[in-house]
């Protein structure tokens, strides 16, 4: 009786001493600003990033979600001020991999995770997922009792649904000017084939940021030094002296290596050639007041143009799969009189195909799971030693626990497919006692 005692008063101890720490000003503000309390699980491809290259070349031509709200391409709208049309689903796949590349290192998952394996997602300080370190929509609002919705899941989970999003983030800024932004492209119709032209769009997709901010992306700002050698994008260089859009149009041009081989094609971008008034006059920082009208740019020469991808037929079926959970366990009965300690571990795995993006949801606020969300791999999927399921943790929070016998559930559910969710239930004894006398009770 005596160890069941020990092992119950320590969990909850520990248990408060979390609790009380999530309250301390500032303690862990990325845990309430972003979506996820605890971060959740992704798949980490291979080092070539061939599947990432695949989805950005599909993508870039709205190939993976057509028609899709969320995590489709909208039309990419063309022609100067006041005269702009919608025109074709199509950003420049050449942008999608070095924005990948300057945001997370095209890097799906943290930097202790290797290649072809599963491990915790990337997440910035400010709530930033995957390759492309998505962050719209990723805090506010959440879906059906305040749990992260679908889209929320997939994007941070999965790599087909994250790159997606970040294609689409880009056409978006693209779609803010003129009412929002300035506008490149004032001799060319501000045409969306021409890379140069993606000039702001780029800018914004950091930020649309200049002097006085944390992070100004300005390139007249007066904390960059001027004139500056273009950005190499090979690490010899800071990259806090440069503006945002300088890193992306350095790695188009100097793309960096993987194990020796350069992850794409040199493209030698342009950028708008500061000592010429076409340029500098619009950049005058006394122009950067909102709404912008003075800055629209001529497109900076020589001007380049990314072919159109050629997209396998069966490339979206192969991204996307057909994914279905299965658990290892129905039912689990977590006791604290035991080596567990008040816990109990599922497997979820993967009966369908492709990756899985699956999201656990407890019936009850007693219930705590870790990861809230995470990957499992279908047998298609390459995995270089690693393991194709999910260990999904169950924990019981005894301080939360209203009558010492209590049951309730976990769900988990595929944030990518159609598949019937995996319910298990979760029962617990939780009577406790601590030597003093009159107390007999459950935490």
């Amino acid at each position: 009786m005596t160890s069941c005692r020990g092992a119950a008063l320590a969990l909850l101890v520990a248990t408060l001493a979390t609790l009380a720490l999530a309250t301390l000003p500032g303690a862990v503000p990325r845990a309430e600003a972003c979506v996820f309390l605890r971060d959740p699980h992704a798949y980490e491809a291979d080092a070539a990033r061939s599947m990432y290259f695949a989805a950005m070349d599909a993508a870039a031509v709205d190939a993976l979600f057509p028609g899709d709200p969320f995590f489709g391409l909208p039309p990419v709208e063309a022609g100067n001020r006041n005269a702009r049309t919608p025109g074709a689903r199509r950003v420049p796949q050449s942008l999608l991999r070095s924005i990948g590349w300057v945001e997370s290192n095209l890097a799906m998952a943290a930097r202790s995770v290797p290649f072809a394996a599963t491990g915790p997602a990337l997440v910035s300080f400010d709530c930033g997922y995957g390759i492309m370190q998505v962050t719209t929509g990723m805090t506010v609002p959440l879906g059906v009792n305040n749990q992260p919705t679908a889209n929320q899941v997939s994007v941070a989970t999965h790599y087909a649904y994250n790159i997606a999003r970040g294609a689409g983030i880009l056409a978006e800024k693209w779609n803010g000017a003129p009412e929002l932004r300035p506008l490149a492209g004032t001799d060319t119709n501000s045409d969306p084939a021409i890379i140069e032209n993606w000039y702001y769009a780029t800018w914004s997709y950091n930020g649309f940021t200049g002097p006085g901010t944390n992070r100004s992306n300005h390139p007249l700002d007066p904390s960059f030094a001027r004139p500056r050698e273009r950005y190499r994008c090979d690490g010899s260089q800071s990259r806090t002296r440069y503006p945002y859009q300088e890193l992306v149009w350095g790695c188009l041009a100097s793309p960096p290596s993987s194990r020796g081989v350069q992850l794409w094609a040199p493209r030698p971008v342009s950028l708008p050639d500061l000592s010429q008034p076409a340029f500098f006059g619009p950049l005058a920082l006394a122009n950067f007041v909102f709404p912008y009208a003075a800055m629209d740019l001529p497109t900076p020469q020589p001007q380049h143009v990314d072919p159109t991808p050629a997209v396998a037929p069966d490339l979206r079926a192969r991204a996307l799969g057909a994914p279905a959970p299965a658990a290892s366990r129905q039912s689990v009965d977590v006791r604290f009189d035991t080596p567990s300690g008040g816990r109990a571990t599922i497997e979820v795995s993967n009966s369908g195909s492709g990756v899985l993006s699956w999201h656990a949801v407890a019936s009850a606020n007693w219930i705590v799971v870790d990861p809230p969300a995470g990957v499992a791999l279908g047998a298609d999927v390459a995995c270089s030693g690693c393991a194709r399921t999910g260990a999904l943790l169950i924990t019981v929070n005894p301080t939360l626990l209203q009558r010492a016998a209590s049951r309730g559930s976990v769900t988990i559910t595929a944030a990518n497919g159609s598949a019937t969710p995996v319910t298990i239930s979760v029962g617990v004894e939780g009577s406790f006692e601590f030597g003093a006398p009159g107390t007999s009770r459950a935490y």
